[in-house]
């Protein structure tokens, strides 16, 4: 049994010792995702606890039934509610950032002017750069039904000023508005850095054979960011139960967490954190996000598993 084990043992060092330097680097993210997403994972089990703060996460009782938090939230009509809502949200971002992406990372590799391209890129990605907190103060000066800009501009050609933030049903456009202007230009520099990436020898053979730019476009350039694409929405997909790729805030601030816009605003995060500021239920809340993350990793393993059955090069694992 030494003899097989020490030579991979060794090889093991050696192959540490000669890339040192890289796992150093990688040391303050691992850290980083160690200490907040797999320490953390120990709270899991207060999904099945009548948690109380006195007697901590392992000394307090066992909920019985063992899934009451789980039982209470499914059967609430809140669940159908959050479920929906997030799903909605997230696949309409996922296409609509992806698509407006590769569109806007296409044009912006045609512009060759240097200072022109990164005056373009720089404006692109400023929005990112935004708290929610900021973009909420931006829609609000939009839609304020007294001082909005956009109710003024329909007062001004006779129309009647539109209660924004009482009416749901505006909100299922204005949430994927603001996302697809706040998330558009980082996915877009990603996809430019991929297009800069690519040999220029297959657009030089294209344009010798006659290929027009959407041909170029075509047959070159989306064959070619097609790994990127798949990668980014495998992670995408892992993350439809999220509340926004992770700004659920935004759900939260957009709508001034008003009460009258749950039924269109409010995803499974903006629950949890309303179930944990308001009703200090820990339970229901843990069990709701341990219902997030069972999903998402059966939404990656399922996307997976159909990617690596159709092209097995392009799947994440």
């Amino acid at each position: 049994m030494k003899l097989t084990t020490r030579p991979i043992h060794n090889r093991t060092l050696r192959s540490v010792r000669k890339q040192f330097p890289f796992y150093l680097m990688m040391s303050p993210g691992l850290l980083f995702i160690a200490i907040m997403c797999y320490i953390p994972m120990g709270g899991v089990i207060i999904a099945f606890k009548d948690y109380n703060a006195r007697d901590g996460i392992f000394g307090s009782v066992w909920m019985d039934p063992l899934f009451k938090n789980f039982e209470f939230f499914f059967k609430s009509e809140t669940a159908k509610i959050v479920t929906f809502n997030t799903l909605f949200y997230n696949i309409i971002e996922m296409v609509t950032v992806t698509l407006g992406a590769l569109i806007l990372a296409i044009l912006l590799s045609e512009v060759k002017n240097k200072k022109l391209s990164a005056t373009y890129k720089g404006a692109l990605l400023l929005p990112v750069f935004l708290s929610w907190i900021v973009v909420q103060y931006i829609v609000f000066g939009m839609l304020s039904v007294d001082r909005g800009i956009v109710n003024n501009v329909i007062e001004s050609n006779g129309g009647e000023a539109i209660y924004w933030y009482s009416e749901p049903s505006h909100w299922h456009y204005i949430l994927p508005l603001a996302y697809l202007w706040k998330n558009i230009g980082y996915y877009s520099v990603l996809y430019v850095a991929a297009i800069a990436g690519i040999n220029t020898d297959y657009y030089e053979a294209a344009q010798l054979d006659g290929a027009s730019k959407w041909q170029q476009v075509k047959y070159v350039t989306l064959p070619l960011l097609k790994p990127i694409i798949i990668v980014l929405m495998l992670l995408w997909v892992g993350k439809l139960f999220n509340g926004g790729l992770g700004d659920w805030n935004g759900f939260y601030t957009l709508s001034n967490d008003s009460g009258a816009l749950y039924g269109a605003t409010d995803v499974i995060d903006t629950l949890v954190f309303r179930s944990l500021k308001k009703l200090n239920d820990y339970g229901m809340s843990s069990a709701i996000g341990l219902y997030q993350a069972v999903i998402g990793l059966v939404l990656v393993l399922i996307s997976n598993y159909i990617i690596k059955k159709t092209d097995p090069d392009s799947a994440l694992f």
